[in-house]
């Protein structure tokens, strides 16, 4: 009962307080308190919640008379991961409706709908399966988000970027030097774009062989194919704009670049700082806003991760369809171009950009590299660059889809465009 407790206050961290998912876990006492087994249930169930919201909601509505009152917040979180997990975890009946309904009746504020939760959960546990089995693709998103894909992207597509929302991510890492060696130390495979999948990955990263020694660091498949668009960088100045949390900025040292990192925020700096000393790299660290910050002389070359929607990125972070809202697009991508205005006067004449979003929405990529402005050109990418063909847009551009390598396990949504300073 206390990982379904934590569970259930996870949920309520994410979609009732909008705390990302990532921070719930930290946050969380309950959760906290928990070791082995029973954190990786709860952290499982509160995922699975996460990732079928939408789908888990329209079954519940079909079985309630009347939907909950607003004020039962925790009523309706033990029900969201009772439901989850009979539709998702596919947890034996008895256990998840009775622990269900025996959490309720522990707490004064939702032993009143323990009678209500058990006849529910008992009509989900027969018939859900196969209204879950029946719903529409992108059932399991908010309807503004997965009508936006359709619209980018075609039904098809967007169905199957919905399709591969539903299973947990592989583990990805970079190599500092040797991939071929590291996928052998770790039993991994390694992929045509550099990076090592594990499909199977143990339950802490500190247990890989090479950690301790710094050999490699987490980092997703399509997020490492942003700094390998600037090519040989050995022996340039090259600058990481918002370079918190570090994966490119380690990319980049071990590259032989002279790297300057920056980010507004300190508290992600840190976590930036320890990965250098872990894998015995170098890098210049400074904080600051990257519109108000101007450097001593331009770089070379200039990469640009630009806070996004992060709608790419929903394999791994499921809270993120739930904390977004529309109107955050439009915000972001205001934000976006006065970023790419103001890099024009970090980077020498000559030199490159590569300008980055982990977001699938067109607002937030092409339409941002489209109105770059004079101070840019474009400069076309290639297949060899990334190792991978169905990655290049007609127009030179790096687009990948959580639908991609469907055979793999798919990877994160990254858009990617390069220019060259006028």
């Amino acid at each position: 009962m206390s990982a379904r407790r934590a569970a259930a206050e996870l949920t309520i961290a994410v979609l009732d307080n909008g705390r990302a998912f990532d921070e719930a876990l930290d946050e969380t006492k309950s959760f906290s308190a928990l070791e082995g087994r029973d954190r990786a249930f709860a952290r499982a169930l509160a995922s699975a919640t996460l990732r079928h919201l939408g789908g888990i909601d329209a079954i519940l509505a079909q079985f309630l008379t009347k939907p909950l009152p607003e004020s039962a917040v925790a009523a309706r979180a033990i029900l969201r991961t009772g439901a989850a997990q009979l539709l998702v975890l596919r947890t034996p009946p008895h256990a998840a409706v009775g622990e269900s309904v025996t959490l309720a009746n522990a707490h004064r504020g939702t032993a009143g709908f323990a009678k209500l939760m058990n006849a529910v959960l008992r009509k989900v546990a027969q018939e859900g399966p196969a209204l879950m089995a029946a719903q529409k693709p992108g059932a399991d998103l908010p309807a503004w988000l997965f009508t936006r894909w359709r619209a980018a992207y075609g039904d098809e597509t967007a169905a199957a970027i919905a399709a591969a929302l539903h299973a947990e991510p592989p583990l990805d890492l970079t190599a500092k030097d040797d991939a071929d060696a590291l996928a052998a130390g770790v039993q991994g495979a390694l992929l045509a774009t550099g990076s090592i999948r594990l499909s199977s990955p143990p339950s802490g990263v500190e247990a890989l062989e090479g950690f301790g020694d710094g050999a490699f660091w987490v980092q997703d498949a399509a997020a490492a194919l942003p700094a390998k668009l600037l090519g040989d960088v050995r022996g340039k100045r090259v600058l990481d704009l918002c370079a918190a949390p570090g994966g490119k900025t380690l990319q980049l040292a071990a590259g032989g670049a002279h790297v300057t990192a920056l980010d507004r925020a300190d508290d992600r700096l840190t976590r930036l700082r320890e990965s250098l000393a872990r894998t015995k790299l170098d890098a210049e660290i400074v904080c600051a806003d990257a519109l108000a910050w101007t450097p001593a002389e331009p770089f070379d070359a200039v990469l640009l991760d630009a806070p996004c929607s992060s709608t790419g990125t929903l394999r791994r972070h499921p809270d993120v369809a739930w904390l977004r809202r529309p109107t955050d697009i439009a915000a972001l991508a205001d934000l976006q171009k006065r970023l790419l205005a103001r890099a024009a006067d970090f980077v020498t004449p000559g030199g490159a950009l590569v300008y980055a979003v982990c977001s699938l929405e067109p607002e937030e990529g092409p339409s941002i590299i489209a109105g770059a402005g004079p101070a840019w050109r474009r400069d076309p990418i290639t297949a060899e660059e990334i190792g991978d063909a169905g990655f290049v847009t007609s127009d030179g551009a790096l687009r990948t889809l959580p639908s991609h390598w469907p055979d793999r396990g798919g990877l994160d949504g990254f858009y990617a465009a390069r220019l060259k300073r006028v």
